[in-house]
């Protein structure tokens, strides 16, 4: 079209003369595919186009664009729908192979941006593009189904189209499992097995760790506190933690993620297997820890759940004092400390006499809080019984307890000076936690004394180790055990295990790494417990089921 003919006088009448059939035409495109409508426009141009006068022929123009470009973009978008939706590999997924637990890095540049998972052999790549991983592996080897391990969306390649398809939902959801209130609310109460994809079946939360080579102490630690209700309900739920602030380059907030994730997994009723594997959980803690505590390399378990429930307090934004976490309102306790300077032992009785009347040598109170409270057993007896085997001593629950009732006293040497020390319980908290003092450390090696502790497994009342004043006040001191770690074997070669009450079928089961078996109540007092967690029964509340 001529540009003259546009700027005529007459092209403003024509141009609303146009506008008329174009309203038509408007009308009709809504009920109709814009393309049929091209044929119509297209003879209206060439007559206006034929005609002398031909200013109207632009706006023709421009409509039939518009049309013609509305109808190729609709077409290609129905066409990738009808393949997102019905994508003829979803035949070919494997889901046996499927394992979500280690970490999402590809398998090829060890990179962990843009992380896919093949669905068919279960290995990681990286990326989508004509040049990367993912898209190298789908043609060399006809894998085409595709997960994006961050966006959780599917894609089929080389074709490079996103698979829409309800079928998967449960894979999406073994990679990211995802609690209710409501079913948070019923774990307890629920005794029913779960089945795995292989077919076997398991109870959620009573669920094998895999021991990767020594990590066994921190299986035994983890499998512990998942199973304390109001710690593991916390954590199923990641909005309880996902919005705290923290300060940039903080590497702490990862153990909070990783211990969530671990958690979420472990209570999981519909797995494709009936074990976990803790990779990216104790990758975590190697990081966060600065490798104190390894995958590689037997831990202690009292010094790792120490560490471990200080350093989630305190990525949770809690401190010493005055901000509390999830982690203090489950385990934290306080206590009394009596503290008496002793004169040293070789000064003559006189001098003596006349230092314990000194300001310094007068007992001092402080005020503690507590995680967990160290329970000392006598020392083992070294020699052998008439039979030629070492006697392996007992002792009651309550004779190792009474180092907290206020009156027993206790001498500590330091290098320099020595002290004498009493304790005694001010406030119990919901969930308390004993360690059994098993090994002592000299300049050449660690010795662990095999007594055992005998303890029963309810109805443990503190109230005689709390003050008088604090017994008015705490109403409920009755406490009743949930989990048991066990150390076997020697300091440095022996493994771990643990002893777990399942709340909703209320039976005792013991794991070791991934072997989950039922034990009875009557066997858990006869291992050497290194580590138990008690629960604090509450206001009507009667003696727990199956103990």
């Amino acid at each position: 079209l001529k540009q003259d003919s546009l700027r005529s006088p007459d092209f403003t009448t024509q141009w609303s003369m146009g506008r008329s059939h174009a309203r038509g035409r408007e009308q009709a495109s809504k009920q109709a595919s814009p393309i049929l409508l091209v044929p119509e426009i297209f003879g209206e141009l060439v007559r206006k186009v034929d005609a002398q006068n031909s200013p109207p022929a632009k706006p023709l123009v421009v409509e039939m664009h518009s049309h013609v470009k509305r109808w190729a973009k609709n077409g290609r978008v129905d066409s990738e729908d009808r393949r997102s939706r019905h994508c003829p590999y979803l035949d070919t997924i494997n889901r046996s192979v499927l394992d979500f637990d280690f970490e999402k890095l590809c398998s090829i540049s060890l990179s962990h941006i843009n992380a896919y998972a093949c669905l068919v052999c279960g290995k990681y790549f990286q990326g989508r593009g004509l040049k990367s991983h993912a898209y190298i592996h789908s043609v060399q080897f006809s894998h085409h189904v595709f997960l994006n391990l961050h966006t959780l969306k599917f894609y089929c390649l080389p074709d490079n189209y996103e698979i829409i398809d309800s079928s998967l939902e449960d894979i999406t959801y073994v990679l990211k499992p995802t609690f209710t209130k409501q079913q948070i609310a019923n774990l307890d109460k629920q005794a029913k097995l779960s089945r795995a994809y292989d077919g076997t079946t398991y109870l959620p939360g009573i669920v094998g760790l895999n021991n990767i080579k020594a990590n066994d102490y921190a299986n035994a630690v983890l499998q512990a506190l998942s199973n304390v209700p109001p710690l593991r309900n916390y954590f199923l739920e990641e909005d309880n933690y996902k919005n705290i602030k923290r300060p940039p380059g903080d590497i702490m907030f990862l153990l909070v993620q990783r211990f969530g994730e671990l958690m979420r997994k472990l209570w999981n009723p519909r797995n494709f297997k009936a074990h976990v594997s803790p990779h990216e959980m104790l990758q975590a803690v190697v990081l966060c820890s600065r490798k104190t505590f390894q995958i590689t390399k037997q831990g202690d378990g009292v010094d790792f759940l120490s560490w471990f429930l200080n350093a989630l307090h305190s990525a949770l934004g809690g401190t010493k004092k005055k901000k509390k976490t999830i982690v203090t309102d489950v385990f934290q306790g306080s206590m009394r400390i009596f503290t008496k300077k002793l004169p040293h032992p070789d000064l003559p009785a006189e001098e003596k006499e006349q230092l314990l009347h000194n300001d310094e040598y007068q007992e001092t109170m402080v005020e503690s809080t507590f995680m967990y409270l160290t329970l000392d057993l006598p020392t083992a007896p070294l020699y052998k019984d008439e039979k030629e085997q070492l006697i392996i001593p007992q002792v009651p629950l309550f004779n190792i307890l009474a180092k907290f009732n206020g009156i027993t006293e206790k001498e500590y040497k330091t290098y320099k000076e020595n002290f004498l020390k009493r304790f005694q319980l001010t406030k119990l908290p919901p969930y308390l936690i004993f360690c059994i003092k098993r090994f002592t450390k000299n300049n050449f090696f660690v010795e662990k004394n095999p007594t055992i502790v005998n303890f029963p497994i309810t109805n443990v009342d503190l109230r005689e180790y709390l003050s008088e004043e604090v017994q008015a006040v705490h109403k409920n001191t009755t406490y009743d055990l949930i989990a048991n770690i066990v150390h076997d074997g020697k300091p440095s070669e022996g493994s771990y295990r643990i002893h777990v009450l399942h709340h909703g079928t209320g039976k005792w089961y013991e794991l070791q790494d991934l072997q989950v078996t039922d034990i009875l109540p009557q066997m858990i007092t006869l291992s050497e417990a290194y580590i138990q967690i008690w629960k604090r029964r509450d206001a009507g509340e009667t003696n727990q089921q199956g103990a």
